[in-house]
């Protein structure tokens, strides 16, 4: 199951359409990782999904809560922000 915006939790997030299409596909690389654009966190919250077989909506809300509240500052690429998501879920899950 893909985690998709409306099963987003918070309010807070931009949503650009323009770039949504073609940036966030792939794997997570050295971009800068902005917690407020809902697309680089549906893409990072799939990512990781991706890797670990599947999420469902629960666990999905639950690493977006992690992100928006515990996400450290100098985790600042999208993939420094997804191997600390799999550290922080190890243990908050």
């Amino acid at each position: 199951m893909d985690f998709v915006k409306e099963h987003l939790k918070g309010d807070h997030y931009t949503w650009n359409e323009e770039i949504s299409l073609s940036a966030f596909q792939g794997q997570p690389s050295r971009r800068l990782f902005n917690r407020f654009d809902g697309y680089q966190v549906l893409f990072l919250i799939n990512s990781y999904g991706a890797a670990a077989g599947r999420i469902d909506e629960s666990t999905g809300q639950k690493m977006e809560s992690l992100i928006m509240h515990d996400l450290p500052l100098d985790a600042r690429s999208e993939i420094s922000v997804l191997n600390w998501l799999k550290e922080a879920t190890a243990t908050a899950f």
